[in-house]
């Protein structure tokens, strides 16, 4: 059964190479909780007409289901890897130029975070189908009108429709959804743009639009570095949900500026305890010098190169001299948060960028001493938000709360593995934790996986697909159960 969430609850595995290295089909809410309007809407029902076709991602699937033994498996993935398509996307042609909205399932609105996760494993089949190659090019096209809009919110609305947070205390425009301040919602954007330059060589997106956009995303980073003063932004809700407001009449806890960017909220939209959130941290060094590689490979401005890989290699300093703290029994590893003042945070939040999901988004080896060091922590009961139970263990956050696993952890778990006995452990409980769905969710009760949020999670599903495809499509089949 879903179990009741607070109002609108929120929220590629190989990196793109590795997927179009592979040799087959990749080759060229918590009980308790108030419950609201979004969540109770179900997901479209099996079989219903699907939101996008496309026939690369259908053959896609019967290629790899073919593979898959196990009959539950196979139905799982089968469901779950199209879901984004099947569900969530709304694509059109306006002023003769694809635009995509990519809601994120049971809330009706586009999270810069969410929408480019979703789509990021089709990512290897779009030379396959130009439809496909639309529908993607269409939404970086969508994301850089968004961040034009405001670089500081994290979910859109389709058109000026306002909607429940419009009276948040900060600076709401009826286009925006929600309007809170996350590093990873702009590195998400980056990410997908240079993934499909990537996979296509297509670079029409690049266009003066996406260029104003990404000239904000590197102005924002800097003026989330709070070296002259705290910046533009600041925020405050109305809320009984303390991770759901700032302190400090919105601006949050005080940091030194010693170099890295500030995030107001983590990518599961709770607010930081100490503002340097270094996941996201970690993962605008990759935006910037992927930035810095489109624009003087594409765009020919070497000038802006230039200051998006000095802003990177900046950051990246400071994590060496702020971020890596020992502890003691692991050694050297990623803090989680910290100030700049000497306080640290170790932990980690189910939510991707996560310090568990560093390879899986490129920054480091899975073998990296200090990541592997930083697992060991996260994966263990010295993270605050490990649970292990009857039904299985893994990672949540103060998101859904105590007890509550999200399959996403389990997911990167496995995707960032070099271990076949681990993977083929993570592969065993999401397939038994479905809570007799066939999708993934939100969240599950370490005892019982019948108690879970989020009935349509997009995100969840597709990434979920994305690890069997991957397994399957790297000979590995022999993982599943």
């Amino acid at each position: 059964m879903e179990i009741s969430r607070r109002n609108f609850i929120k929220t590629g595995a190989a990196t793109l190479a590795g997927l179009a290295a592979s040799s087959s089909l990749f080759a060229q809410g918590a009980e308790g909780k108030q419950t609201s309007k979004a969540s109770s809407a179900a997901a479209p029902a099996a079989g219903a007409q699907k939101g996008f076709k496309s026939k690369a991602v259908d053959a896609a699937i019967a290629e790899v289901k073919a593979k898959i033994k196990d009959p539950k498996l196979a139905k799982m993935f089968e469901k779950c890897f199209p879901n984004t398509l099947d569900t969530t996307v709304t694509y059109r042609v306006i002023n003769g130029k694809p635009d995509t909205f990519v809601i994120t399932g049971d809330i009706h609105a586009l999270w810069l975070r969410d929408s480019s996760a979703q789509v990021w494993p089709y990512l290897p089949l779009v030379n396959r189908d130009d439809d496909l190659k639309a529908m993607v090019n269409g939404l970086i096209r969508r994301q850089a009108a968004c961040v034009c809009i405001d670089p500081y919110a994290n979910a859109f609305n389709d058109g000026p429709t306002g909607g429940e947070w419009q009276k948040d205390l900060t600076d709401m425009k009826p286009e925006l959804h929600e309007r809170k301040w996350e590093i990873d919602s702009l590195c998400y954007t980056v990410r997908l743009a240079y993934g499909y330059w990537k996979a296509t060589g297509d670079t029409s997106a690049f266009d003066g639009q996406w260029q104003k956009a990404t000239h904000l995303i590197y102005q924002t980073f800097v003026e989330q570095q709070r070296k002259k003063d705290k910046g533009p932004y600041n925020f405050q809700r109305v809320t009984a949900r303390q991770l759901d407001t700032l302190s400090n009449d919105g601006w949050g806890n005080p940091v030194n500026p010693v170099g890295l960017i500030v995030s107001s909220f983590r990518p599961s939209d709770d607010a930081t305890t100490l503002g340097f959130l270094i996941p996201s941290n970690l993962f605008a060094i990759l935006s910037l010098r992927q930035l810095s590689e489109i624009y003087s490979a594409v765009v020919g401005d070497k000038d802006f190169a230039a200051k998006c890989e000095a802003l990177a290699g900046e950051v990246e300093m400071a994590i060496r001299k702020y971020a890596i703290v020992e502890r003691a029994g692991y050694g050297k590893v990623y803090a989680y948060e910290v100030d700049g003042f000497g306080n640290y945070l170790c932990m980690d939040d189910a939510n991707i960028p996560s310090l568990l999901s560093l390879p899986y988004l490129g920054y480091c080896s899975p073998t990296d001493p200090v990541y592997q060091n930083t697992r060991r922590l996260i994966w263990s009961k010295d993270n605050p938000y490990f649970f292990a139970g009857a039904a299985g263990e893994g990672i949540g956050g103060p998101h859904i709360g105590y007890d509550y696993i999200w399959p996403m952890s389990i997911t990167m778990r496995a995707l960032t593995s070099t271990n076949d006995d681990e993977i083929r452990r993570c592969v065993k409980t999401l397939r038994d934790t479905d809570g007799g769905t066939g999708f993934m969710h939100e969240s599950f009760h370490k005892d019982n996986a019948d108690k879970f949020t989020r009935k349509w999670f997009a995100w969840a599903n597709t990434l979920f697909g994305e690890l069997i495809a991957k397994l399957v499509n790297e000979g590995k089949a022999d993982l599943l159960p």
